[in-house]
Order: C-alpha cells, then structure tokens, then sequence
C-alpha cells in the first residue's frame, strides 16, 4: 500500500509562505493536496497528474499556492505564498489509482497523516 508522509507544516503570520513537501513510497498517477479546517468538511487545495498534466487548484489557492513534483525523488510540494488566518488547517497529501483522479476526495485512495498550518494575523 502507497505511504504518504508530508513535512513542512508550521506556524506562520498572516503574508508569510510556507512549502509543504510529500513524500510518497511509490509515484504513480496523480498526487494532491486536501485541508480541512476544524469543524469544516475536507476541502481540495491543488492536485495534478504525475506526467504535469490535469494541474487543478481551488479558488482560494488560484495565484497563491503552486503545485509541484519532483518525480526522480517521488515527492511533491504545496507553496503557499500570502497566507491568510483562513488558511489554517491540517493539510494532507493524497494520491489515487487513475489518472486525473486527485482533484476529488471520492477518488483518493491513499491519504498522508495530515500536518498542521497555522496563520496568525
């Protein structure tokens, strides 16, 4: 079964950036990133296909956060510039069995543990 560990979580202000980073144990299909902020549903934030195709991004992230791979090291990222207090939450990796498959909770099939972002104002 895929293992999904994610890193780079921390405490920031509001304006500040932080990159997350997944590390997955094998890379196939699609990688993304979901959150879910206490007492709300778990949310996409941005995924995209291995091959860098089929690169979705929520609203609130269009031209603020950023998806990326590095595929030779089977990781991925989530930079996040201009953070916002609403922008806390637990942040987790996931990936799925298809292609294009990772924009939607439904669809995922392995989740990391989850990391927390905090942004104070």
């Amino acid at each position: 079964e895929m293992k999904l560990v994610e890193s780079g979580g921390d405490s920031v202000q509001a304006g500040g950036s932080l990159r997350l980073s997944c590390t997955a144990s094998e890379y196939r299909y699609c990688m993304g990133w979901f959150r879910q902020a206490p007492g709300k549903e778990r949310e996409g934030v941005a995924s995209m296909d291995i091959n860098g195709g089929n690169m979705k991004y929520a609203d609130f992230a269009e031209g603020r956060f950023t998806i990326s791979h590095d595929a030779s090291k089977r990781l991925h990222y989530l930079q996040m510039n201009s953070l916002l207090p609403e922008d806390t939450a637990t942040y987790y990796c996931a990936a799925a069995r298809t292609y294009g498959a990772c924009a939607s909770s439904d669809n995922v099939r392995f989740w990391g543990q989850g990391i927390q972002v905090t942004v104070s104002s």
